[in-house]
């Protein structure tokens, strides 16, 4: 006699995989097994080809949802394959399928992702749109050819300081106009302190007496052999960077369908001309102008837009975004008691760029560094930094879902709001207690 589906469950032709590296196990409801007449538990190996059988045994059986853990990088090409064959495809957090009562073993693994996926217990992570992961993924690769890039900069450093190079003592930037070409003149060969100091840029504050005494030290051998491969690794990463900055223009804007406007074309530098360009092309792909919004810069916008895409409509709520980028209070109650409110731990890029740009606000004279300073008088720093994310991550919604343009209503504006608010506040609490205020300009003679 086939087994029926119990009346609690929610995704009754639900199936659980656990994800490995080689192998993929795949749990099936067991009265669907029981009516193709096969096992209810099958192992699958991580080939495209068997992928591919996953996929039809799933349909020939009429599976209807799968849920998988996130775990590494192997569940992507499985998610891919299975939703492909339009299967519909949840990819769940590893922390809410952890806790396995009994032996664990990759069977009753995928055996309690199956249960708890039926009785809807599991909550589907977000995943962009496939043109959205293609714009991520080149600019997850530019971070770290920056981040790769810094610390070839810092073997550099270092390098100099051992032969008691001091050029950053006199440079604000070693890797800037004067800083790079001293050091390429001293992996060229040249080693007099005199010459080196030529180079000084009319710019820099230290004097060439001044930058002539911290290029004299002592030419190592191993030193200088380790600072040109140095050097050589800051210019190949510098080339790749730019390899990723033109694929990013490329893919960006083939993502451009409208033209939105955001003001005149500067008459200044290149520099500010460059960074236009990127405004105009990251405000066509968005539909909005988030650069608008004060301390959300250029490379904070392209993070937001290349981690989430323009599109937020997967969030019902401004509510569900900011609980997505884990900036909203933690609920942690117990008898009725609040044991902590504490934001969760997350290693959301958005995240980290939305609580960079707030850091910046600290300031600027706009409406939002006025707000970030007043909270910053009410509670420590890191509290008000993510305080002031939440609100940019709502600006950032409001903006995308309605397309309206942000106006910084400046900080004398708001500080005369907040004068009113605390003005009416003192109004309501002396009438409370059977007292009326007075303003001093009325009393006065």
């Amino acid at each position: 006699m086939a087994m029926r589906k119990r009346a609690d469950e929610v995704f009754p032709n639900a199936a659980g995989i656990d994800v490995g590296g080689s192998t993929h196990w795949v749990a099936v409801p067991p009265h669907l097994a029981e009516q193709a007449g096969c096992q209810s538990v099958r192992e699958f190996g991580a080939m495209t080809d068997d992928l591919s059988a996953m996929a039809d045994w799933l349909s020939q059986l009429g599976v209807e949802y799968v849920a998988l853990e996130s775990t590494g990088v192997y569940w992507i090409a499985v998610f891919e394959v299975l939703e492909a064959r339009g299967l519909k495809v949840w990819l769940v957090d590893a922390r809410q399928t952890r806790n396995v009562p009994g032996r664990k073993s990759d069977v009753l693994d995928c055996q309690w992702i199956q249960k708890l996926m039926s009785l809807g217990l599991l909550r589907a992570a977000w995943r962009p749109a496939a043109e959205v992961c293609e714009v991520r993924a080149i600019a997850r690769l530019r971070d770290v050819l920056t981040s790769e890039q810094s610390r070839w900069v810092q073997r550099m450093q270092k390098e100099l300081v051992q032969m008691n190079i001091q050029l950053g003592e006199v440079l604000t930037d070693v890797m800037g106009l004067t800083g790079q070409k001293i050091i390429r003149a001293i992996v060229a060969g040249e080693r007099d302190a005199g010459e080196l100091a030529k180079l000084r840029d009319r710019r820099v504050k230290a004097s060439q007496e001044e930058v002539r005494r911290a290029l004299t030290g002592t030419w190592k051998a191993e030193h200088l052999f380790v600072l040109a491969q140095a050097l050589s690794m800051y210019d190949d990463h510098a080339r790749r960077l730019a390899d990723c900055e033109a694929k990013l223009r490329e893919l960006v804007g083939a993502r451009s369908e409208r033209l939105v406007d955001i003001g005149a074309l500067p008459r200044a530098g290149s520099k500010a001309r460059q960074e236009f360009d990127a405004r105009q092309m990251l405000a066509n792909w968005a539909g909005v102008d988030l650069t608008r919004i004060d301390g959300l810069g250029v490379n904070v916008v392209l993070t937001l837009l290349t981690e989430i895409g323009p599109d937020v409509s997967r969030f019902a709520t401004v509510k569900q975004f900011c609980s997505w980028l884990a900036l909203c209070p933690g609920t942690k109650i117990s008898g009725g008691k609040k044991l902590s409110s504490k934001t969760k731990l997350s290693a959301n890029r958005a995240r980290q760029a939305l609580k960079m740009a707030a850091q910046s606000l600290s300031r600027s004279g706009s409406a939002l560094g006025a707000f970030y300073r007043r909270l910053c008088g009410r509670m420590d720093k890191p509290r008000a930094n993510t305080a002031v994310a939440h609100k940019l991550a709502r600006m950032v919604y409001f903006m995308l879902t309605r397309g309206e343009a942000y106006v910084d209503q400046g900080q004398q504006r708001y500080e005369e709001q907040q004068r009113k608010r605390s003005i009416v506040a003192l109004q309501r609490r002396a009438a409370s207690l059977g007292f009326l205020i007075t303003p001093v300009a009325a009393t006065s003679p």
